[in-house]
């Protein structure tokens, strides 16, 4: 297990700050050690009091960890003023250890936590032992005296900061209008790291558990372009499952990689229960020309990559069925239109499976009760059929907006080079399974 070093304060309400820093260093797989700069009463509405710790107690704090533990890696965070600043880069000056530099100075309450004095030792002292910088837009403006709001700019930034001694220089696109794009330099060559955008207030702590997220990866030798990769991963994931505590900017949620992971595990394993329901069930008969698939998406699914199903589809073998491999996320785009489309309407119904369409299937489903609704693929306009896929999630989602209720069962009597097809809706694969042996029977 690599040991990783976070020098940064502490965060009383728990979102940012050393606090945040141990919570992603532990859960992506790091050993998490602290030297505490400074102590703040916050909460998701501001800082209220920073209480600062005695600089040759900081500097005990490192020594303590270095003389002893040994680090793979450091973070440094909020260190206060220019007299932290000097120590700190004394102190790891003589480590050989990458050190991923986050110049914190303004929270986003807009209180300042770097004195203004500072700038000139973290240029000097701390910035020329950096392997990684990390500047959001502002601090890259600070650091290099000049305007940066755009890509162009953002470039300029890094090779400034790059010529200042840091080897590497990642600037953070995170305000940035449209999608957030990160640029990162190494003296050669930049790069682009795109993420979406997601709507939500409740984003305390994200520049400190992005650049704690990257000292792990770095520590665990992880090559620069992807440890950024999966940090951003990591940091996307924390946003889009952020908690709504407090009556500000709520945190991020750090445990939602590592839920999503056990989630994952989940919904495969109970893939795996209904395809030996389907198996035992013989429905073969009910699996159309262009195969089958059963899909099931975890908890607040947005993305097709939030949905697994079989890779290879689910294929006929004499009166039963087959498939290649095991579930897997994102394994099939037409499914996962199907259930993201759904979910839109009724989060709880996050699995489906398509069977052959015939009168007879219709009839079987009628008599069972089942609740069938149909689209008209003819009705689509233009502009829907000549986009790829789009067709099917128009079809859904017209008939999802006049109803209250979700169907059993959605299909359609195809067209022009589209296979007439049967949709079986279900809150769960069993659920979605028990149907399909009940119409096959």
């Amino acid at each position: 297990m690599k040991r990783i070093l976070t020098v940064a304060a502490s965060d009383s309400g728990g979102g940012a700050g050393i606090e945040a820093d141990l919570k992603a260093i532990t859960l992506l797989g790091g050993f998490a050690m602290s030297a505490v700069t400074a102590l703040t009463a916050q909460n998701t509405r501001g800082i209220m009091k920073v209480h600062k710790v005695p600089v040759p107690f900081i500097a005990s704090q490192i020594d303590a960890v270095l003389s002893d533990i040994g680090v793979d890696a450091v973070k440094t965070g909020m260190l206060v003023d220019a007299p932290v600043v000097e120590m700190v880069a004394r102190k790891l000056r003589s480590q050989q250890v990458r050190i991923v530099v986050d110049p914190v100075m303004v929270a986003k309450s807009g209180a300042r936590l770097l004195s203004q004095d500072a700038l000139p030792a973290l240029k000097q002292a701390l910035i020329p032992l950096a392997f990684l910088i990390t500047p959001n837009l502002y601090e890259a403006s600070v650091l290099t005296g000049k305007r940066v709001e755009q890509g162009a700019q953002m470039r300029e930034a890094a090779r400034i900061l790059q010529g200042m001694g840091a080897q590497n220089v990642l600037v953070k696109g995170g305000h940035l209008k449209g999608r957030p794009t990160d640029i990162l330099y190494d003296g050669r060559d930049f790069n682009e790291f795109q993420a979406e955008r997601i709507a939500t207030g409740n984003t305390h702590g994200t520049g400190c558990t992005f650049s704690a997220a990257l000292a792990t990866e770095i520590g665990k030798g992880v090559p620069l372009i992807e440890a950024v990769k999966q940090a951003k991963d990591f940091i996307t994931t924390a946003i889009r499952f952020s908690l709504a505590l407090g009556r500000g900017s709520g945190p991020l949620n750090h445990y939602a990689a590592f839920t999503r992971h056990q989630e994952l595990r989940n919904c495969a394993g109970e893939l795996e229960r209904a395809l030996d329901v389907l198996k035992e069930g013989a429905i073969g008969h009910l699996i159309p020309e262009v195969q089958s698939n059963l899909g099931y998406a975890l908890p607040h699914a947005a993305r097709l990559d939030d949905v697994l199903a079989f890779p290879g589809r689910i294929v006929k073998l004499n009166r039963t069925i087959a498939t290649v491999a095991a579930p897997l996320a994102g394994a099939s785009r037409h499914i996962a239109q199907v259930i993201l489309t759904v979910m839109s309407h009724c989060g709880d119904f996050r699995s489906a499976m398509n069977i052959r369409y015939s009168p007879e299937i219709m009839s079987k489903c009628r008599r069972l009760r089942f609740t069938c609704v149909r689209f008209d693929r003819r009705d689509e306009p233009r502009q829907i059929k000549m986009r790829e896929g789009a067709s099917l999630s128009w079809g859904i989602e017209r008939l999802l907006r006049k109803r209250r209720v979700v169907p059993d069962i959605i299909y359609d009597r195809g067209d022009n080079g589209k296979e007439p097809m049967v949709r079986v809706i279900g809150k769960s694969p069993s659920d979605v399974a028990d149907k399909v042996v009940r119409i096959a029977h």
